[in-house]
């Protein structure tokens, strides 16, 4: 499988193109930088079908169930929208759900933040007294990563500013 975050790191330190983009008409490659760095968090097919959604419902549905809670509890405790809550208990749209939405299920349910995420995963879910791990692909793993290159931005355009700066001086001078 393809590490699309070391293809974006290595395409945007040699200047090429992110794969599958033409330039487009205005030569903006920065747009598609921009849209290679969104992508760095998307998985692979193969991914989405390992994980187990009817278990994430079972596990709710058990836990709910063992609580006495209704849907509208579980949504109001977790701050979930209640027909995300709903999909998942009865497992009716197939889809990848963000990181804090399993986290904010399992603590609302009172469980290892990362109880759910497990869950779908097929691992055995976490004891309450372990500690959060990050594997590196948390959501916070990523923020970080989009914090370091968008300093390594910043710096760049510092640079780029004052080569601009030099050479407006430079035709302020020769033009007098």
């Amino acid at each position: 499988m393809i590490d699309f975050a070391n293809v974006l790191l290595i395409s945007t330190s040699i200047g090429t193109q992110w794969p599958g983009r033409a330039a487009t008409s205005g030569g903006n490659e920065h747009s598609n930088h921009i849209d290679a760095l969104i992508s760095v968090g998307r998985r692979s097919a193969e991914e989405y079908v390992s994980e187990d959604w009817a278990a994430v419902a079972k596990a709710i549905n058990d836990r709910v169930s063992e609580l006495g809670w209704q849907q509208r509890e579980l949504a109001k405790r977790s701050h979930v929208s209640q027909a995300i809550v709903r999909e998942l208990q009865h497992h009716v749209v197939e889809r990848r759900r963000s990181a804090r939405t399993l986290e904010a299920l399992s603590l609302a349910l009172g469980w290892h933040p990362q109880h759910l995420a497990a869950v779908v995963a097929g691992r055995r879910p976490p004891e309450l007294s372990e500690p959060v791990s990050d594997d590196g692909d948390t959501m916070w793993s990523r923020m970080d990563a989009l914090e370091e290159r968008l300093s390594e931005v910043t710096d760049r355009l510092t640079e780029i500013q004052t080569d601009l700066a030099t050479v407006v001086d430079y035709v302020r001078q020769n033009r007098k």
